[in-house]
């Protein structure tokens, strides 16, 4: 299948998100030699057209990179496509190649690839080049069969916090290091009953005080790593989700950080029956102590502005002792069935015996472009545990989106 081997080109070059440039050079080149116009803007973003700009076919280039990532090593299990110890980049690398695999197909449309949609969108809030379509068709949603009409909106907010250093009385004291947590994202995983490496330490060693911590890989991912230093009073083992080593006596900071992340809220708050998902959700992303200073991450995601309003203020409440800055907003994306959106489920049920209409508890840009066209759904392939390395994409779902596209176009 050509698109699993443009798949593995775009695999092959770094593309982590605000390290994009070297997929940008091969995005526009491909375009280029296959007879493409193509036009950049300053955010990154890529326009590629011939004649034909009536439809619109959107994806974003940049990864979340966890692991390894970004070296790639792509293994192929004859059923799936992920990763070795990394982040596949599936999301949204496949839509890239599908779109790509279309251009060399010499199908005409308006191929838009946007940048930085992993860490808030930043190539849709910062799109400069005009486009001429009225429908679009996302292609960053992640299971087949689906035909996505709204999403979630969100945000992140950053929280830092002087700390001094005082002697513990504490007997023991540890090096304890995560493994074996899964990951995932925060928004579409965060009602998988995913453990939360942050908040399951917590519980593992209560009642310790913190000496030192980096734990979490990014905002939008569900934390997977931890490696702290601490002081207990009672024995810590290894386990199956943590290795435990002695090391020597250490200062611990002058504060209960143990108790503050034990306490705070994250996982599913709020559920959506409509389309049974969650309405409103937090993720405890990471927690550091660098510089003097503690320093959490948290993303926040609702499917209302009302819902973005009331996590927002659940987060600076209990951070409320903390610098806060609130970063990355991007808005939710109202679900409307369209008679684009039954053109192309019709086109759908070609291809799968079973299509139906969703909304998704995640950022999709289609919420940014709302108000640029007048109709978009979001479409795309099995796609399993992205932002993790446990990341993975059904392959025979790839095709069929391929086909569709090719007979809408």
């Amino acid at each position: 299948m050509r698109i699993l081997e443009i798949f593995k080109q775009i695999a092959a070059i770094p593309h982590c998100s605000t390290k994009t440039e070297k997929l940008r050079v091969f995005l526009i080149d491909f375009a280029k030699n296959h007879g493409f116009h193509t036009q950049t803007d300053e955010a990154g973003n890529i326009l590629c057209y011939k004649r034909d700009r009536s439809i619109c076919l959107q994806a974003h280039y940049d990864m979340v990179c966890v692991g390894k990532a970004p070296k790639i090593e792509i293994v192929d299990d004859g059923e799936y496509l992920r990763a070795k110890d990394s982040s596949l980049g599936a999301d949204n690398g496949i839509g890239v190649a599908i779109m790509l695999a279309l251009i060399a197909d010499g199908k005409e449309a308006e191929y838009l690839f946007t940048n930085d949609e992993e860490i808030g969108l930043i190539g849709a809030q910062h799109l400069a080049i005009p486009l001429q379509a009225k429908k679009m068709i996302n292609l960053d949603s992640e299971e087949f069969g689906s035909i996505y009409i709204g999403c979630a909106g969100g945000g992140d907010i950053e929280a830092s916090k002087e700390i001094s250093y005082k002697r513990s009385s504490k007997r023991y004291f540890y090096e304890v290091i995560a493994k074996n947590f899964p990951g995932g994202h925060s928004g579409v995983d965060i009602d998988k009953n995913i453990p939360n490496a942050i908040k399951a330490f917590t519980s593992f060693a209560k009642d310790c005080e913190i000496a030192w911590i980096k734990a979490g890989d990014r905002l939008n991912a569900i934390p997977a790593s931890l490696h702290t230093k601490v002081a207990s009073d009672r024995v810590l083992e290894s386990n199956e989700f943590f290795l435990v080593k002695e090391c020597e006596p250490c200062d611990v900071i002058d504060c209960n950080l143990a108790g503050l992340l034990c306490a705070f809220p994250t996982g599913v708050r709020g559920w959506e029956h409509r389309f049974a998902i969650p309405s409103r959700s937090l993720n405890l992303a990471t927690v550091n102590i660098e510089n003097e200073l503690i320093k959490i991450g948290v993303s926040y995601r609702g499917n209302s502005y009302e819902d973005l309003y009331e996590m927002e203020q659940e987060v600076l409440c209990n951070l409320r002792d903390f610098k806060c800055k609130v970063s990355g907003k991007y808005p939710p994306w109202k679900p409307a069935i369209t008679p684009f959106a039954k053109e192309i489920a019709n086109i759908y049920r070609e291809y799968s015996d079973e299509v139906s209409f969703k909304a998704i508890h995640a950022g999709l840009e289609c919420a940014l472009f709302a108000k640029k066209f007048d109709e978009i759904v979001s479409i795309g392939p099995d796609i399993y545990n992205p932002h993790s390395t446990n990341e993975r994409v059904r392959k025979a779902t790839i095709k069929p989106i391929y086909q569709m596209l090719k007979e809408l176009l």
